[in-house]
């Protein structure tokens, strides 16, 4: 039996990766049977091409671009790039910075999750081994069109959340080896505004990475994207459990893995990484081993400096020696 987790974020998650991958070299018995990791998909802020999520920050240098992939990928795990923006032009695709990320993971192992025809088709010509996965963001619902979707020639076709537990539709699938099932989605079922967030994402990451380019008092202003179904944005593993998309462990191997699926994607590109890592504590870890799991990553990442603590607080009024 082989369960794959994809995990997210391939800067703001390197290290918790990196500690999880140990985690399981270590203390292989830990883990829930079958658990491999099937890939880490993000992508190195900012990248023009970026979906899904808005990124924002300073771009990563070329050396630590080359570091990560190649870390990742002597372990095994293969790199996959949101590169989902729907709103790409022919212009957009001489961006070098995202071809340059794909310039060096073009190596038969890596991949990018697309949506825009357009990039999937020059991804095709100018990077021919790159895996292609049909990204969720298409919002894809029906067997039929899941199964059409699935004869296009994509390593993975990620599913709409809303057909989670909807199995009588999900036997109808027929290459269920190569769909990728989301399994703790944050937004509310059949959210009426997902397609539109989706697209205002992309318009707001052209403008982020237009603005890297000029002086700040000429950036064009970004708006926060307001919706009042966003109740789930900051949800957690555990705020999600009542939503019907909620996959819950339990199903994952008694349901989703006998009928034929072994893909599973935890999303958490932009959530704190103690949110992450309850995610993989939830899917990942056996329930006995949650405790000792938990703590020794918490050991590890303060060490790492993704965790301050301060053991001592100052006493108010109290002069600090």
């Amino acid at each position: 039996m082989e369960v794959k987790f994809h995990l997210p974020g391939l800067r703001n998650n390197f290290m918790l990766h990196m500690m999880l991958f140990s985690l399981k070299q270590a203390h292989p018995e830990y883990f829930r049977e079958g658990v491999t990791f099937g890939s880490c998909f993000g992508e190195f802020p900012t990248s023009l091409w970026n979906g899904g999520r808005v990124s924002r920050g300073d771009q990563c240098s070329p050396d630590y671009v080359k570091y990560v992939i190649r870390s990742l990928n002597e372990m095994g795990i293969p790199v996959r790039f949101t590169y989902t923006n729907m709103v790409l032009t022919e212009e957009d695709l001489k961006d070098p910075y995202c071809n340059y990320c794909l310039t060096q993971a073009n190596n038969g192992m890596n991949g990018v999750i697309v949506v825009s025809p357009l990039l999937e088709e020059y991804i095709r010509k100018n990077y021919p081994k790159m895996k292609l996965t049909c990204s969720t963001c298409k919002e894809i619902k029906t067997p039929d069109a899941i199964n059409a979707e699935l004869k296009k020639g994509y390593d993975l076709v990620v599913l709409d959340y809303n057909i989670n537990n909807q199995f009588e539709e999900l036997a109808k699938i027929e290459d269920k080896e190569h769909c990728e099932i989301l399994i703790n989605a944050g937004c509310i079922p059949n959210c009426p505004r997902r397609g539109e967030h989706y697209r205002a994402v992309s318009v707001d990451q052209k403008v982020i990475t237009r603005n890297m380019r000029l002086p700040k008092e000429q950036w064009e202003k970004v708006d926060p994207w307001q919706c009042p179904h966003m109740v789930g944005l900051k949800a957690n593993v555990y705020h999600i459990q009542n939503f019907c998309t909620y996959v819950s462990p339990e199903a994952i191997w008694e349901k989703y893995v006998p009928m034929g699926f072994k893909n599973f994607k935890i999303e958490g590109r932009s959530d704190h990484p103690l949110v992450v890592l309850e995610a993989y504590m939830h899917y990942m870890i056996k329930p006995e081993y949650q405790g000792m799991a938990r703590l020794t990553f918490m050991y590890s990442m303060e060490r790492a400096g993704m965790l301050q603590f301060n053991m001592f607080p100052p006493i108010p009024g109290k002069p600090q020696r």
